[in-house]
């Protein structure tokens, strides 16, 4: 069977009709077939449809994403309550041990994200890593800070990168690879992102199911669960009559 590879994090401004063209144009053309774009909290429907029919017209599938970056564990349940049932992927950016624990054991979590400014405060660990092990979500690794980083801060990098990975695989974690980049000329194939993976410690087959098994079974799960059809895992409707 056919991989089908997903790219969950391009960072197209939505606003920017040209560029969000241009991006899923080159995303189709490395034979990408799953895109995610980030969405402001309170994007309009009319936004989400015309960013859908871009990717449509481009031969590319289309999944609305949004990037929480909650300041408290509180401010976090507020957002999943009021948008779980809007977005196809849920990622928290982590940016406490607070919000990181929280998100790690909260099912409406698709994503964890750990953004990598400071090289010191890295929150993903085995307590995150076991809460999340038991839940839904998925470690993602956005690749433009490999790309764009050079001399020590790229090394840094890796060095964090390699203990993530490896907190991941010990407690099955799953690992997504995004790509994070909002340039064309920082865009890659799947297999090369794949690829670079292995200088932080994926194996080939691991690093293609991070860009291509794993995003996708996040997006058909969630695209079920907001289908009309849904009841509860494993319950569908199939008809309604009148005697139902």
């Amino acid at each position: 069977m056919k991989r089908v590879f997903a790219d969950l994090h391009l960072c197209a401004n939505i606003n920017d009709a040209s560029q969000v063209s241009r991006l899923t144009s080159k995303a189709s053309m490395l034979e990408y077939r799953l895109v995610a774009l980030p969405f402001p909290l309170r994007v309009p429907e009319q936004q989400l449809k015309q960013v859908q029919r871009v990717c449509e017209g481009m031969g590319i599938g289309f999944a609305s994403r949004v990037d929480l970056k909650p300041r408290a564990p509180e401010e976090l349940l507020k957002f999943l309550r009021t948008l779980r049932r809007r977005f196809e992927v849920i990622a928290v950016m982590c940016e406490s041990k607070a919000v990181a624990r929280q998100a790690a054991k909260d099912r409406r979590v698709d994503l964890l994200n750990f953004p990598q400014p400071d090289f010191r405060r890295a929150f993903f660990d085995g307590a995150e890593a076991e809460l999340a092990s038991t839940c839904l979500a998925s470690l993602e690794i956005d690749l433009r800070p490999l790309l764009a980083l050079e001399g020590v801060a790229r090394v840094r990098l890796l060095s964090v990168l390699r203990r993530e990975v490896q907190t991941a695989k010990e407690f099955h974690v799953p690992i997504v690879v995004s790509s994070g980049v909002s340039e064309e000329l920082l865009m890659r194939k799947p297999m090369e992102l794949a690829a670079l993976t292995s200088l932080f410690g994926l194996d080939r087959v691991s690093a293609t199911d991070a860009v291509s098994k794993n995003p996708v079974a996040i997006v058909r799960r969630n695209t079920e669960k907001l289908s009309w059809q849904f009841v509860a895992p494993g319950i569908r409707i199939i008809r309604r009559g009148k005697d139902c």
